[in-house]
């Protein structure tokens, strides 16, 4: 069947979920709501609010949409699969992504605790607390072992969980998090959690509400500076395969995390159909869940994605028609490696609207385009804080990321900043 697609979203996430859908021989149209420089190349730019459900309704109808593929959090969590089957005119629309029940799971940290102590997934001990419960709250903090981890319950862009090694820093924290609303109405609840010392890695799960599919796993790099250091980021890299993630470790997360949490979906009458990424942490070789998401990851996408070798309007065609069992995805053997290029001054205050030069030319890597727009020139400007991702592939971690660092050195503009070790800790 040839579909019109609605990819919604403006970061790189999108433009490598619109690349790949792009290439098959089912795609007739395809748009990005509001998408960036780079969607601009291969898809064509709608410029409407990923959370503005009235509008992506009435252009959904007007192009007579079949599959809408939802990147970002925000509007899964606000309802757009649920605003969708309201409408009788729009519930023919195939949709990857949750409805607001499923979306619960990012959307409320309390809420996909809660899930997995019912369900007895792996996780790390933890409490929830409001702020009426202050006194308690600061008590319970008093009683733990640091380092401790502070998370805002709802969405607060990356930004809402604090770790810190001093109980006093801990207990000023959540006061800021639960009486001055440090987060707003994300901080009205905080979940106080054991810290877990391991190694974090990203498992993807593609679900239909009755089969599922494992996607290649990643891990990415939040930090900004080298070797782990300074504040966290939207994400400065990532790295697929990990070569500790193998067959035994993957098939612990497949009986302790992913049947879990499938299972607890359906008996809990949430039909879910699209992305479930899953955070976690290998501790000692075991997998405990630190968080989901009710999408895919950004920068992961920019490694999963370039190793799927499948027709990604099939694979998502049968997401939507409950007909995922039918599909055998095939992933390309070698590893995949993103370098995020930031502007200068990113996580904090930064610049935008400064020509990007250099990127005409590179043969080897794929530049997937994040925080990107064209100005009145036509040229392409930085228009937020992580810029472009640089993927590569190769037969080897410092293969590709060889390639993807050369062409991050090629590109330029004033301020640009970005990691060279992204993946160099998996090779010790």
């Amino acid at each position: 069947m040839q579909h019109n697609i609605l990819v919604v979203g403006s970061g790189g996430r999108e433009h490598t979920l619109a690349w790949k859908l792009a290439q098959s021989s089912q795609c007739e149209n395809l748009y990005v709501a509001p998408g960036n420089a780079g969607t601009s190349q291969i898809a064509k730019n709608v410029s409407i609010a990923a959370t503005d459900f009235e509008k992506l309704g009435q252009f959904c109808f007007e192009r007579e949409i079949t599959l809408l593929i939802v990147g970002p959090e925000q509007p899964l969590v606000e309802g757009i699969r649920d605003y969708f089957q309201q409408h009788k005119n729009l519930s023919g629309v195939g949709i990857i992504g949750p409805d607001a029940a499923g979306a619960q799971l990012e959307g409320s940290k309390d809420f996909s605790k809660q899930f997995m102590q019912r369900y007895q997934i792996p996780t790390a001990a933890s409490q929830t607390f409001t702020a009426e419960q202050l006194d308690e709250a600061l008590a319970y903090v008093a009683q733990q072992t640091p380092p401790i981890v502070l998370k805002a319950d709802g969405l607060a862009a990356g930004k809402g969980v604090i770790i810190t090694d001093e109980v006093a820093v801990a207990q000023d924290t959540l006061r800021e998090m639960l009486v001055d609303r440090k987060f707003g109405d994300a901080s009205s609840k905080v979940v106080i959690e054991q810290f877990l010392r391991g190694i974090e890695l990203s498992v993807f799960v593609l679900t239909d509400g009755k089969s599922y599919r494992i996607l290649p796993e990643a891990k990415d790099y939040k930090r900004i500076g080298e070797k782990d250091t300074g504040p966290n980021t939207g994400g400065m890299g990532a790295v697929s395969p990990v070569p500790f993630a193998d067959n035994g470790f993957l098939g612990k997360v497949e009986t302790r995390v992913i049947q879990p949490t499938l299972a607890g979906l359906k008996k809990e009458g949430i039909d879910y159909r699209g992305f479930i990424f899953i955070g976690l942490m290998n501790v000692n070789g075991d997998p405990y869940v630190i968080e989901y998401n009710v999408r895919m990851g950004d920068p992961e996408t920019e490694v999963v994605i370039p190793r799927l070798k499948n027709d990604l309007v099939e694979v998502m065609e049968a997401v939507a028609e409950q007909r995922l069992d039918e599909i055998t995805l095939e992933v390309d053997p070698r590893t995949a490696t993103t370098v995020m290029l930031v502007a200068g001054g990113y996580p904090e205050k930064y610049e935008k609207g400064d020509v990007i030069s250099g990127l005409e030319g590179l043969k080897q890597t794929l530049v997937f385009h994040a925080g990107t727009r064209q100005n009145e020139n036509e040229e392409v400007v930085t228009n937020g804080g992580r810029v472009l991702s640089i993927t590569a592939l190769g037969d080897s971690i410092p293969e590709a990321l060889e390639k993807s660092n050369a062409a991050a050195e090629a590109i330029t503009w004033k301020g640009k900043y970005y990691r060279k070790d992204i993946g160099l800790d998996l090779l010790a």
